[in-house]
């Protein structure tokens, strides 16, 4: 009876109610993430009656499918059994080389030595800040950032200053009196990170003159930039810009982060971050604690689909069915959004950041939204600070314009209602 006792209790299933079995249990730092907005509405992308405006799926359906089969039937043919074994952690090195032509497009110089292959962006930027931040020091970032970000800055307890930005990205003007604020309370700024082409979520391009005045500051106040530039080549309107790593000059003041989730697909999870020697050995040493080497078989795919395609037609391809959107979104927020409404005009990237009035609150804007199945990603999480309750992050990459234009419809439904709420309570 006692073995029978004992083998059902073995078996018993744990619930949500034995969650305090592992709060005291848990490590402070893993008590203290903030998760990504992102990652909780991601689920929505499965219920069809959904329009999600909230992800930044790039449109792998048009992908051609016989360029699939073709690059795994030649892995399959020719590579298989190095594709399905580990790999050197810095990652493959004709892929590092093929690299180096693709940032050059972006004007960006570096050498395969340079560059370590990622799981991803992402894994970039974790690395990033697990490099060089200790609890409590500071990083500045834009306000907003990017809400995938959030996490691995609480993860290492990253105290962040935010810096607003206007249509010309991040005001670089307020970083030097940030600088000077921050020492004078006693604390390090370790990393600036930024997103510089399309920001994500703001939509916004930092300008050429912005750009040479932060590499000047940087140079000359001692701080490491983490340039994060996965959107540099979604490009509809102008010509690229010098990346902030370009303009550095080899003085090892920039962390250069991209990858092939928008180029090619975000199911392959293969990123890069071209960095100095002596970066790079760090990160190493964080990759190989995490993953040991990212996925030989998704590396294998990117350097075979380059050996035989060009990657810039694709983007091409890309890039015209976003800008159909990105107008289909603009055009139905000017149709449906009221006046005291402001939102940014993206020249490329997948987002559109809006501003509405102070009155209306996105996470409560949000939860009335999902009653009329249509999602976004409320400003709040883009920030470490409390701003953005009146903000929202809009995506148009993933849906047609007609969808687009019923979500935004649907949001201008919602905002309406909100309104008359508030001005039949006496709000002004």
């Amino acid at each position: 009876m006692a073995i029978d006792q004992a083998r059902k209790s073995s078996h018993s299933k744990v619930t949500p109610r034995d969650s305090s079995r592992y709060e005291e249990r848990f490590a402070a730092r893993a008590r203290n993430i903030k998760a990504s907005a992102m990652r909780d509405l991601m689920s929505l992308a499965e219920r069809r009656e959904i329009i999600s405006l909230a992800g930044g799926f790039p449109d792998t359906a048009s992908f051609p499918t016989e360029v699939f089969q073709d690059v795994m039937g030649a892995i399959e043919r020719d590579h298989l059994a190095s594709a399905l074994q580990y790999g050197p952690t810095e990652g493959s090195r004709e892929l590092r080389e093929r690299i180096v032509e693709i940032m050059a497009y972006e004007r960006a110089t570096a050498t395969a030595d340079e560059i370590m292959i990622t799981s991803g962006g992402q894994q970039g930027i974790e690395l990033s800040i697990r490099s060089f931040v200790d609890p409590g020091d500071v990083v500045i970032a834009e306000g907003p950032t990017y809400p995938g970000a959030v996490p691995p800055l609480t993860t290492y307890e990253a105290h962040v200053v935010h810096i607003p930005m206007d249509d010309d990205g991040m005001k670089v003007d307020l970083v030097e009196p940030t600088l000077d604020r921050v020492a004078a309370e006693g604390r390090t700024v370790k990393l600036l990170y930024t997103i510089p082409n399309f920001h994500n979520p703001a939509g916004v391009t930092m300008s050429e003159e912005r750009r040479r005045k932060l590499i000047e500051i940087a140079h000359r106040r001692g701080f490491i930039i983490v340039e994060d530039n996965p959107y540099g080549q979604v490009r509809f309107e102008g010509d690229p810009l010098p990346s902030l790593y370009e303009l550095d000059e080899g003085q090892g003041w920039v962390i250069y982060l991209s990858t092939f989730s928008k180029i090619l697909s975000p199911g392959l999870r293969v990123g890069w971050v071209a960095a100095p020697p002596p970066v790079l050995r760090q990160m190493n040493l964080g990759k190989q604690a995490e993953d040991l080497c990212s996925s030989t078989l998704s590396q294998r795919f990117v350097l075979e689909y380059m050996r035989r395609y060009d990657w810039r037609e694709h983007v091409a391809r890309l890039n015209e069915i976003y800008r159909k959107r990105r107008d289909a979104l603009l055009t139905a927020l000017e149709e449906e959004f009221p006046p005291t409404a402001t939102w940014t005009k993206p020249r490329g990237g997948l987002f559109v950041w809006a501003r509405l009035p102070e009155f209306i609150d996105t996470k409560d804007l949000l939860a009335r939204a999902l009653d009329r199945d249509v999602a976004f990603v409320p400003g709040g999480a883009a920030y470490l600070d409390g701003q953005g309750s009146n903000e929202m992050r809009l995506n148009f990459s993933q849906n047609s314009p007609e969808v687009i234009s019923e979500g935004i419809r649907r949001l201008g439904e919602v905002i309406r209602e909100l309104t008359d709420l508030f001005e039949g309570l006496g709000g002004v």
